[in-house]
């Protein structure tokens, strides 16, 4: 089918194919040598200025010896000094200095830059989309408190620490326990770009001498950078390797599947809200580059243009989202913002003209699992779910599955 809302699936498909082709440029933690101006290269290849956030200058006259090498994500920067200190740059103008265990910040640092002492081993972990990162780079035991309850942990090893004792609920990013999280020792926090909604938050936690370190991977504009700052935890929390090592095996696979044959099917993924409304994805988010990798084509509405920190869901009318994606192939219906669906009537009971999409008539309707934001370290897994369900099956990976 045709709309006047798609995106043009073969020539985006493409590209981003060509963005997850180059893996040999996915070196992830190798140092660059610095140019001839004493910057050091850690932009994408080709290309010719680093990002205007970046800066080096830590006004104590050091100057960078390398850099992290960077492929796909486009929000942060890190710099390598000698001695083993490391400088973040992210694109929300905030700087961060890691110093190395043993070590000291040195005199004359510039006021703006915050300092994370390793060993990161006092943790107060928010952002839930960085808890199976830091599981995958088996540094969980640096968490003392966090942001979800054994209910609500997308995690089984955070739910079993959080059962165990050994980390501690503290509230959420808009709301913590302050005195809990200074009464743990806590000296750094993992926030998501909510705390920016909330300075007198961030100021609070920085005036109990806790660095405030906003994660904005959702800001990225690629899902392969969306899953790089994978590196920058290995950064932070002492294992590049493991983080480069693991960055690049899913990245291999996502171009494996990518390069599969494209299915020319059609996908509606949204939800249904409680005023009876279609909820969707803007054009080209992650998500839908997922579903494109998958071999799929992504109905959503929005032109796409923009930046990946513009409103992620779209609300659309019923009757205009059915007049424009009652013909898509497959449906999957969001079960990350609800309370999902556990069967074909319960989704054709949220609204009736949902019976009549084509899909339903075919049996082509799935549901996702509710913490699939939660998993960025499975994307691979998640595309082949996807993949699966454009064949017409569910997923091995317990990501997508088919209603019945």
């Amino acid at each position: 089918m045709t709309s006047p809302w798609m995106e043009a699936p073969v020539s985006r498909r493409g590209a981003l194919i060509a963005a997850a082709a180059p893996l040999a440029l996915l070196a992830g933690c190798a140092e660059s040598a610095p140019d001839a101006d004493g910057s050091a290269a850690g932009s994408a290849a080709g290309a010719a200025a680093a990002p205007a956030f970046r800066d080096t200058d830590l006004g104590c006259g050091w100057e960078p010896v390398g850099a992290l090498e960077l492929e796909h994500a486009r929000t942060f920067t890190v710099d390598y000094f000698d001695g083993g200190f490391a400088l973040i740059c992210a694109a929300s103008d905030e700087r961060f200095l890691v110093v190395p265990d043993g070590a000291s910040a040195p005199d004359g640092l510039a006021e703006d830059i915050a300092v994370i002492a390793q060993p990161a081993d006092d943790v107060y972990l928010v952002s839930t989309g960085m808890i199976c990162v830091l599981d995958e780079l088996d540094a969980l035991d640096a968490v003392r408190v966090a942001s979800v309850t054994p209910e609500t942990s997308p995690n089984e090893h955070l739910t079993q620490l959080i059962e165990d004792g050994e980390v501690v609920y503290g509230g959420r990013y808009r709301d913590p326990d302050f005195e809990l999280v200074a009464q743990t020792g806590c000296t750094l926090a993992i926030e998501n770009t909510q705390i920016h909604r909330y300075p007198e938050v961030k100021q609070k936690l920085e005036d109990l001498g806790v660095t405030v370190f906003t994660e904005q991977s959702s800001t990225e504009d690629d899902v392969l950078g969306r899953l790089e700052w994978m590196k920058l935890m290995g950064v932070i929390f002492a294992c590049e390797d493991a983080a480069s090592a693991r960055f690049d095996e899913v990245a291999e696979r996502v171009e494996a599947i990518a390069h599969q044959e494209p299915t020319g099917k059609t996908v509606a993924f949204f939800y249904i809200d409680s005023d009876g409304a279609a909820v969707v994805r803007r054009a080209g988010d992650y998500f839908a580059q997922m579903i494109e990798l998958a071999g799929g084509e992504s109905l959503s509405f929005g032109t796409g243009d923009g930046d990946a920190s513009s409103t992620t869901y779209i609300t659309v009318e019923m009757e205009e989202f059915f007049a424009s994606a009652k013909d898509a192939d497959v449906i999957i219906y969001n079960a990350t913002v609800d309370e999902g669906v556990g069967s074909l009537a319960d989704l054709t009971a949220k609204n009736a003209l949902i019976s009549e999409f084509a899909a339903v008539a075919t049996g082509e309707v799935y549901t996702c699992d509710s913490n699939l934001y939660q998993q960025m370290t499975s994307t691979d897994r998640i595309i082949e779910d996807l993949r699966a369900a454009l064949l017409g099956a569910s997923g091995e990976n317990g990501f997508i599955w088919k209603l019945g």
